[in-house]
């Protein structure tokens, strides 16, 4: 019996008989005690109802946590996570050269993030981040609640997503929408948050995140969206930037400004909300624009050729996960400026070579002319013209001039003085057409062609054409063989064939001073006689007689072997050969790198052998090094992600270089010289001296015009398929080459002084400007003796073309002088070097 009954009755024993009024008042007491009793039960009831639910869900959770909690993903490798980076590439002075990267990414560690950038993150995706345990149940009931509106209302979901949980889904799962995810997101984001501490997560987060416009994590996505660092973002900037997250592509700020802004300054708003910025703070960055800024891939130095052998390097090297997943830093060799100077150069040489042998027509025709802006933007050209060319449609063409059109709108004009050179290519460039003698011959109405403007006179431009031509050049440190420039190519967008490094050509008289610098070690001085006459050789049963000639086919005589160099005489160097051998000959190309299989065949002393611009460029900078053997290296030290250096190029050991040794005037170290000593330095630098009055008296004197202590040689080919210049200063050395890929002739009078040299010339014009003139350097055991140039013999106070020569000791010019004639090296006796170059003209005699 309950004690509310007890009550009752005990209260109705006692109390003497009860009026009416009162009777009802105690029928009403028992009432309202049965209904509480009933109350009591029901609440009773459902009290224990609910804690069998209550029950039930605990159990329902546990087998679902159990359940789903089978054979997740190890969330412990997150410890020893490393996001995949960006491999960058730098030139010597830092300088951005390329990144490669299967997602662009830049891994921050998350001290180094700035407190406001890691704010706007929280305020927009986890504001109780630092209170939950990896998921935040408040917000769970919220986005119920809200999520209850947003159906009715027909909007989007929200989603309650801590950063654990993107962190669990992001590193662990897949994007799968579905229930089960959900639940194993929630339970590793648990154990995630059991396991690590929230600034390991939050840098696991930041650093992982897909923040659209290719951007992986906030310091590529900062430098994308506002080619910043991190620690220049503003409130505002770093609010973008996280509102970012939940739909990259709808509040891109590029395609949808007015959406991205509304979210931005939502975001900011939160801030505020949540204590992270003040009011003022507020107020002044969601009145900020976005400023937005994309990365600007131009100020990456142009160097796609050098770039992609460095590619193919670390690849062989460490295999493509590392370069595309492994974030090494690797610094480059390059010079920017000498690379900027090699890519123009280049460039120009080619335009002006195509220019000189005509025009090949037009890019196409518009029909419609009426419509000609649209249908001029519509035009599809090809790849690799000249960034400052224009494209533009003649809407006039009279005898004076040619009225063109372009993109935007604009009109301008070419006079009949701008299109003198466009004369019809006829067989592949070796003729010309007619001369142009009015405007309307080179183009006509509707034609699509490349324009640039004359700076010196507005509106007006002059007539373009992508050259067919191709190229190369490289520029390297011949002490060290660092390579500072390399282009390999007109222009890496129409063919990513690297000329300077891949393709095997003749390098016709290029390949001359290895044949010289042999006779030297024989025995031979820049003074010695050489027969300059007819030369046959029998080259074997049912072969014709193998006849040499020289570039002019004509015969000069016993000439001293620096003038043969000088004037790259043909004759007098198969002499030469002959006399020393080709069996020395082919050890010398191997030696110095040009050619380690070169065949024995005595035309191989003319250039007829291949090689590639990067080795022979190598090869001469033994001469201007004193005879080292150097090996050309692009790079000079890799770094893996975490700032190890892996890999350096100097490789020497010096004990007294390191950084913390006290600086007391003391005398700088000095470290071992490891090249290979290849060549006498002697020698080497009377080759120096000999090609240096190539540039002086020879084949190069359009270099002369520097001013500058400069040496080389110009090589052409038979039928000049390729054109060559190899030449170097004292502390410089550069090559250039000219030629078609498909093998054929540059033209009648194109050689390597034509084709080649000019584009040397303009490179070191640019190179060594500001560059203090420095001599060559003259080794010790070498004489300077003042000789007649043209004749060898010492110089007397009334010879014109003296000049300074080099002899090791013991082999200089007195009155006695050696030539090497059909018969051998023969001491000249009874006649002067004159009366033999009569005799020798007059001869028709040759070497079997």
């Amino acid at each position: 019996m309950s004690n509310d009954k007890k009550t009752l009755k005990a209260t109705s024993a006692k109390e003497p008989k009860a009026s009416k009024d009162v009777k009802a008042t105690r029928d009403e007491y028992v009432k309202s005690l049965k209904s509480r009793h009933w109350f009591f039960k029901t609440v009773l009831a459902l009290f224990s109802l609910g804690s069998i639910g209550l029950i039930a869900g605990v159990l329902v959770f546990i087998l679902a946590f159990y359940h789903f909690g089978q054979d997740l993903p190890d969330y412990k490798k997150l410890k020893e996570y490393k996001p995949p980076i960006m491999t960058r590439l730098y030139g010597g002075d830092g300088t951005l050269i390329a990144e490669y990267a299967s997602e662009k990414r830049i891994f921050i560690p998350i001290h180094a993030v700035p407190k406001h950038v890691i704010y706007a993150f929280l305020s927009a995706e986890d504001k109780n981040f630092f209170s939950h345990k990896g998921v935040d149940f408040y917000g769970v009931a919220r986005a119920v609640v809200k999520n209850i509106e947003n159906i009715s209302s027909g909007r989007r979901l929200e989603g309650a997503s801590t950063i654990t949980q993107q962190v669990a889904k992001n590193f662990l799962l897949t994007n799968e929408v579905s229930f089960e995810r959900k639940i194993k997101e929630a339970i590793l984001a648990f154990r995630i948050e059991q396991s690590f501490t929230k600034q390991h997560i939050l840098e696991l987060y930041l650093n992982e995140i897909y923040l659209g416009n290719r951007s992986y994590g906030v310091a590529a996505a900062a430098l994308n969206y506002f080619d910043k660092s991190l620690d220049e973002l503003t409130i505002a900037d770093a609010a973008l930037l996280a509102s970012l997250p939940k739909a990259p592509s709808a509040f891109d700020p590029f395609r949808n400004p007015e959406r991205a802004l509304e979210r931005r300054n939502w975001v900011i708003e939160r801030m505020y909300d949540d204590g992270r910025i003040s009011k003022t703070q507020m107020q002044m960055a969601q009145a900020q624009g976005m400023d937005l800024t994309r990365f600007d891939r131009s100020e990456f130095v142009n160097a796609r050729y050098f770039a992609e052998d460095i590619r193919r390097e670390l690849v062989a090297r460490y295999g493509d996960d590392v370069i595309y997943l492994g974030g090494l830093s690797v610094r480059t060799s390059l010079d920017p400026d000498l690379q900027t100077a090699a890519v123009d150069a280049l460039r120009d040489g080619l335009e002006d070579y195509d220019r000189r042998h005509g025009y090949r027509g037009a890019l196409g025709k518009i029909k419609n002319l009426d419509n000609w802006q649209e249908e001029l933007a519509a035009f599809e050209i090809e790849d690799g013209y000249h960034p400052t060319w224009h494209r533009a449609v003649v809407l006039k063409a009279t005898w004076d001039k040619l009225e063109i059109g372009f993109v935007d709108g604009t009109k301008g004009e070419i006079p009949l003085k701008n299109l003198g050179w466009a004369r019809q290519s006829l067989s592949g460039g070796k003729y010309l057409g007619d001369e142009i003698t009015g405007a309307h011959q080179v183009a006509t109405k509707g034609d699509v062609i490349f324009a640039l403007e004359d700076k010196d006179n507005k509106g007006t431009y002059m007539l373009r054409q992508i050259p067919n031509v191709q190229g190369a050049i490289v520029a390297l440190d011949p002490h060290t063989g660092r390579v500072l420039a390399m282009q390999g190519g007109y222009k890496a967008d129409i063919s990513g064939f690297n000329r300077a490094t891949q393709a095997k050509r003749q390098p016709g008289s290029a390949f001359k001073p290895f044949v010289y610098i042999a006779a030297l070690d024989e025995g031979f001085t820049p003074s010695n006689l050489v027969l300059d006459a007819p030369f046959v050789i029998d080259q074997g049963p049912g072969l014709p007689k193998w006849k040499p000639t020289n570039y002019s086919n004509e015969f000069y005589g016993p000439t001293p072997v620096r003038v043969g160099l000088e004037k790259s005489r043909n004759l007098m160097t198969v002499r030469l050969a002959y006399h020393v051998g080709m069996e020395k000959i082919s050890s010398y190309a191997a030696k110095f790198g040009v050619d380690p299989n070169m065949p024995k065949h005595l035309s191989m002393s003319l250039g007829a052998g291949e090689t590639t611009l990067m080795d022979i460029v190598s090869a001469y900078a033994v001469f201007v090094n004193g005879g080292k053997k150097i090996t050309p290296t692009l790079i000079d030290r890799i770094q893996d992600r975490n700032g190890d250096t892996i890999y350096k190029k100097d490789e020497r050991f010096c004990d007294q270089c390191n950084a913390l040794i006290d600086w007391t005037d003391q005398e700088t170290p000095l470290l071992d010289d490891e090249r290979e000593q290849i060549a006498d330095p002697r020698t080497a630098y009377q080759m120096v001296s000999m090609l240096q009055g190539v540039v002086q008296r020879g084949t190069a004197t359009k270099l002369n015009s520097l001013g500058r202590p400069l040496a080389g040689k110009t090589g052409t080919t038979n039928d000049a398929k390729d054109a060559w210049f190899i030449g170097f200063t004292p502390d410089l050395v550069a090559g250039v080459y000219v030629g078609f890929d498909e093998p054929r002739s540059l033209g009648r009078r194109e050689t390597g002084s034509s084709a080649a040299l000019p584009i040397f010339k303009q490179f070191m014009e640019t190179a060594l400007k500001d560059e203090p003139i420095v001599p060559f350097r003259v080794p010790s055991g070498v004489n300077m003796v003042r000789v007649n140039a043209k004749t060898g013999r010492p110089a007397t106070s009334s010879d014109k073309d003296s000049i300074w020569e080099a002899f090791v000791p013991g082999t200089e010019p007195n009155n006695q002088q050696y030539i090497l004639d059909k018969s051998g090296l023969n001491l000249v006796t009874g006649q002067d070097s004159t009366s033999v170059k009569d005799s020798a003209a007059i001869g028709t005699g040759g070497l079997y």
